[in-house]
């Protein structure tokens, strides 16, 4: 007679992996944090005189935090997504001009490079990509091309051996600090598919950096425009083949979105941070707690969240890093972080008071900071767009 298992043995079988990091992704994050405590002590002052963090960026160049998504064989630490998202969540946490750099760089621009790029492409541009001599900027947003980025009008015009391109680019992130810029083109009068992708060196003649955006936030963080005159683009600087450039675009995005989620938490975790150290210091005269139960409550739901949507994050960048296609899911994880900073950052200037909105604290600049997470890397209502079709679909 064959024996049956138990109800207890087949329990006993482990149904989900443990929600715990590796030791090698643990030690990288403790690494990630003792950078952030040696080197990114000014973010105050880089918001404050709205200054490039560049010191702070070439310390993160040198322990090789701007080569996350590069394959080894390219001289990459081919560490992946999640790793990316757990350092950007370290990193903004404290800096978020820093953060958006390193973020933008990795995967927008290098993760791009890898994927789409060929084999001479890469040996040319990842030598400086990865030891940050080059910083990448990711051109696509235009005047008329938002949110709706086939309604792009840059064009490239193939004339021989190679393109010419003229056009805009605006609120592009580090436009002035990039000496490398993955262009989005028009080479087709088909609305997607006469969408090409480019790279773009800053040194080219007719490449100029325009107006600089004043902001609310990132102040650290140079936005912007990217003025393409009669630019001699080399045929073989064209990514992939001509017409797939709306496809690596949105490609692109899906690892994009995950590094700001990233961003978004690091603010959240920040904000928390400061109500629950604020809270812990009303005591009464006998040092007992006495913080107000709706503020506690407050506190409660955000710890709750912070930890929910690291975790929704976290599945987004492991199916990236598996080559599963993840649109819906790091839509998820950006609408649900960035709308978690952005409550996060309101509930801290308001409990504590006067400290709070002052800039006695840090939580002003959280709250200026956190609502462009709500709109870069596609708006908060174009991530619910994003994740209704992905579900009908």
């Amino acid at each position: 007679m064959t024996q049956q298992a138990t109800p207890q043995a087949a329990a006993a079988a482990p149904q989900l992996s443990e929600f715990e990091l590796s030791p090698e992704l643990s030690q990288f994050r403790d690494q990630v944090r003792d950078y952030t405590e040696k080197h990114l002590g000014n973010a105050a002052a880089y918001d404050a005189e709205v200054k490039f963090p560049r010191d702070a960026v070439e310390a993160a160049a040198k322990l090789g935090l701007l080569r996350t998504t590069v394959a080894r064989e390219y001289g990459g630490s081919a560490m992946g997504n999640l790793a990316s998202c757990i350092m950007l969540e370290e990193i903004n946490s404290v800096c978020v001009s820093t953060g958006v750099t390193i973020s933008v760089h990795n995967s927008l621009v290098n993760s791009l490079l890898g994927k789409w790029c060929n084999e001479a492409q890469k040996k040319r541009w990842f030598p400086k990509m990865v030891t940050g001599e080059w910083l990448g900027a990711y051109c696509l947003s235009e005047a008329y091309s938002g949110s709706d980025a086939a309604a792009l009008r840059c064009e490239a015009k193939l004339e021989g051996d190679h393109y010419v391109m003229n056009g805009a680019k605006l609120w592009i992130t580090t436009g002035s600090e990039a000496d490398l810029f993955v262009v989005f083109a028009r080479t087709g009068p088909d609305r997607v598919k006469g969408i090409s992708a480019f790279v773009v060196e800053k040194s080219w003649p007719g490449v100029g950096v325009g107006k600089k955006e004043r902001k609310l936030g990132l102040r650290g963080s140079p936005t912007t425009e990217i003025v393409l005159e009669n630019v001699k683009v080399p045929a073989d600087c064209l990514i992939a083949e001509e017409g797939q450039g709306f496809t690596i675009a949105l490609d692109t995005l899906d690892g994009g979105r995950l590094g700001i989620a990233s961003q978004a938490l690091g603010i959240a975790r920040a904000a928390i941070d400061l109500i629950r150290d604020h809270l812990a210091a009303r005591v009464d005269a006998k040092g007992r707690p006495n913080a107000s139960q709706r503020d506690q409550w407050t506190l409660a739901d955000l710890a709750a969240d912070l930890d929910a949507y690291r975790f929704l994050t976290w599945r987004a960048a492991i199916l990236r890093d598996n080559h599963v296609r993840c649109s819906t899911e790091a839509a998820m994880a950006k609408l649900s972080a960035s709308r978690l900073a952005n409550r996060a950052a309101r509930a801290a200037v308001s409990i504590l008071g006067i400290a709070g909105a002052s800039g006695a604290t840090t939580a002003e600049r959280l709250l200026r900071d956190a609502r462009i997470t709500e709109i870069y890397e596609g708006a908060t209502d174009i991530q619910r767009l994003v994740i209704a079709r992905g579900l009908m679909a």
